[in-house]
Parts: structure tokens; sequence; C-alpha cells
């Protein structure tokens, strides 16, 4: 199905990019949504094992829903999950998402039992994995491949940025060229591989920034996030925009780069976030107040609009 002609029913717009729900809805004849979980996970770059307190932009509050918590089981925030993904959007198959902090950061033997876990469950077709591309190695990803053979298994790597100068200043604990190594490492093993970016960084131009839809076009990343940095109370990243106010995104502004980056990404990307949406209690900037239907609305009429459609003005870079 060509980007240009995947219609969103709620909305009644064209979708000019290839979106999650639709692909996933292709694959499996059915709604596909994702059931929170937290495991209890830390991160390197927390405990001391790269760096300690975290990336300076981060607290897991801003994205993990109230009800994900790390006090109860797998298996119950699964149970607690579904039925109200099932009376909420009609959604009949599910795929088990470990989201807080960095998903793979155990032992192979602890990763088993909790992916297994979240497994056992008739509803649930796969997982959907978030990391670090640090806390993986090859027997992890061997277990990855294993499970991959009987569902599906996404990964979703927090790459964040391309530029090592940006992964130093976020205190991120590792360089690009550790991201190509995890990536090489998971490819051609049957696993389904995400990334995770991040624009807005002052470390940045806006050029650089659309640079890396021609990086991840180029790279075995089939499923992609992009949101624009937001200012967060609780992070190093909220002290440093208190003394120093450096810019964020207006609204037209991301919804003008989104077009423009998505311009130039390959077609063959499944998009699963374009914005983030901190609860307002903790959010600094910058504050839209838009709901989700409403940036994507807006975002596929600018689209329409300019003639734009995912992968239009894609430059394929010969390494």
């Amino acid at each position: 199905m060509k980007t240009a002609e995947i219609i969103d029913k709620k909305s009644l717009l064209i979708r000019h990019y290839r979106a999650f729900g639709q692909h996933m809805k292709e694959l499996y004849h059915a709604p596909v949504y994702k059931v929170n979980v937290d495991a209890g996970f830390t991160c390197p770059n927390r405990d001391g094992t790269v760096a300690t307190g975290g990336c300076i932009y981060c607290n897991n509050d801003s994205f993990r829903p109230t009800a994900c918590t790390s006090t109860e089981s797998v298996r119950t925030q699964i149970e607690r999950g579904i039925p109200y993904l099932r009376s909420r959007y009609g959604a009949e198959k599910f795929l088990v998402y470990f989201q807080p902090y960095s998903n793979t950061y155990a032992t192979v033997e602890t990763l088993e039992r909790l992916y297994h876990e979240a497994l056992d469950n008739p509803g649930v077709i796969g997982l959907a994995i978030g990391t670090r591309p640090d806390c993986v190695d090859e027997e992890k990803i061997a277990l990855l491949e294993k499970l991959a053979r009987d569902y599906f298994i996404l990964i979703e790597y927090g790459i964040q940025s391309i530029y090592d100068k940006t992964l130093a200043f976020i205190n991120r604990g590792h360089d690009y060229a550790c991201i190509k190594n995890a990536l090489a490492m998971t490819t051609r093993r049957g696993i389904r591989i995400g990334a995770h970016l991040i624009l807005g960084f002052p470390t940045e131009t806006r050029e650089e920034m659309l640079c890396m839809a021609d990086e991840m076009s180029n790279l075995p990343v089939e499923f992609l996030k992009i949101h624009q940095l937001q200012v967060v109370r609780g992070t190093a990243m909220a002290e440093m925009f208190a003394a120093t106010q450096f810019p964020t995104f207006g609204y037209q502004e991301w919804i003008e780069m989104l077009a423009d980056f998505l311009e130039r990404l390959s077609p063959d990307i499944v998009l699963q976030r374009l914005f983030a949406s901190a609860p307002e209690d903790i959010l600094i900037a910058p504050v839209w107040s838009k709901t989700r239907y409403r940036l994507l609305n807006d975002l596929d009429a600018y689209m329409a609009q300019r003639g734009s459609t995912q992968g239009k003005n894609r430059e394929v870079i010969v390494k």
C-alpha cells in the first residue's frame, strides 16, 4: 500500500506516512495495541556502570502510564491492561511493551523468565522491548532470535542522536559506533528493529537533525519513533533550561520539521511516534496544549497542502 493511500478512519484524513497501527492491522487483520509494563529495570548510565544521573532529559514519568508500575508483576500489569485497551480502543491483539529504562539490562536468565511471563497470555502476539544499544550482546540477541520464531519481537533501540557530540552532551554513556554495532548484531535474525530519535537538542542544527532521516534510511531500521525534545521537571536539562533558555520547537515549527524529515525518510520505515506529550504538571517546554489527533491531523493537512509524502525527497547515500 502506498503511503499516500493509508486512511485513518478516526480522522477521515489520508496519512502521508506509514503509520504503525495500520501496518500492524495489515499484518494481523485486527487492531493491535501495546500493553505497557514496568519490569523494574534501570540503566547503566544511572547505576554507575558507565555513568550516573542518567540522560539529562530523562524523567520516566514523562512517558510512562500511571498504571504501569514495577510494584506489580508483569503478569498482573498485562491482565489489568488488556481489558482496558479492549474496552477503550477495541483492541483485539496485543504487544507487551517493556518500556521504562533499559529492558535488556539483566541476565539472560532473568530476561527469559520475564519475556515468557509476558507471552503467556492468549491475546499477546509478541513483545516490544525498549533498550539501549550498550545493553545487548550475542547471548541476549540469540534469546530474542529464538522468541522471534514464534512471536513478533520488536527491539526498540534508543538512538536519540547519531552525533557523538550530542550523545556526550546528554550523558548517554556510549557513542554512535556502539549503536551501529548493536544494529549489525541484531539484523538478519528475525527480530524487528526499531529506533528512537529526539530532535531539538541545542547541540544540533536543523540540517543536522534532518540528516538523521538520511542515516536511518540507510540502516536496518524498520520502525521509528521521533519526538521533539521536551524539558521536564526533575531533570538536569530542566536546570540547564532555567539558566540558558535554549530554544525549543514551536508547534507549527515542529509540523514543518516533521514534514521535511518524513520527506527524506525511506518510505519502507514504519512510524510509531511523531511527538511526545509529557504530563502538564511536569512539562516545562515546549507547551503546545494539543491532542494527539489534532497534531496528526494538522501534520497531514500540512503535508497534503504542500504535496508531501514520506520518502518524497529521499537521497540514497552510498557509504
